[in-house]
């Protein structure tokens, strides 16, 4: 088994723009928990009106959504009020605490609820910790403060080990 395979999501896309929630929510989905920033708009930027519309089409659908960000609660509270759902701010990602307070607040079982993220190291290892489907995301845009700049750095051979395990089919 490889052992950065705790780091691996169950799915990995190029957008969170292209996933098929109508397909989710036909394998039982209920909840899908979203990072934020490189994930629904690029870093720091407000939710705009693909967000938007995107947080309306799963509340029509019958999903909840929410979003759970290690940011503090004016970026993820401004944000989560433009689309319309809850939040989780300082989630301490990768952590558990955010993902299983987001669970809790939904009401649903986990394995009702997927994780939307960009970030190996936060995003999709927190989900898999909290035992939390997910689905990486490639980043929106290339700026980025230096910090996460290094961890992307760090996470290209993360990236290349998943793409070669997914390639020979491995379990």
């Amino acid at each position: 088994m490889n052992i950065l395979k705790c780091f691996f999501p169950g799915l990995y896309t190029k957008s969170t723009y292209h996933i098929d929630f109508a397909r989710l929510y036909g394998r039982g989905y209920r909840g899908v928990i979203f990072d934020i920033d490189n994930t629904l708009v690029p870093h720091d930027a407000p939710a705009d009106i693909r967000s938007t519309l995107l947080f309306r089409k799963l509340k029509k659908m019958g999903f909840q959504a929410m979003v759970v960000s290690n940011n503090k609660e004016p970026r993820v509270k401004t944000f989560a009020d433009a689309v319309g759902c809850d939040y989780v701010y300082k989630a301490d990602k990768p952590g558990t605490k955010g993902y299983l307070e987001a669970v809790r607040r939904m009401g649903l079982p986990r394995n009702r609820v997927l994780v939307v993220g960009d970030q190996f190291f936060t995003d999709i290892w927190g989900a898999n910790r909290s035992r939390l489907d997910s689905i990486m995301v490639g980043r929106i845009s290339p700026k980025e403060p230096p910090h996460i700049h290094l961890k992307r750095m760090l996470e290209r051979p993360i990236l290349a080990a998943y793409f070669k395990w997914r390639r020979k089919g491995e379990e």
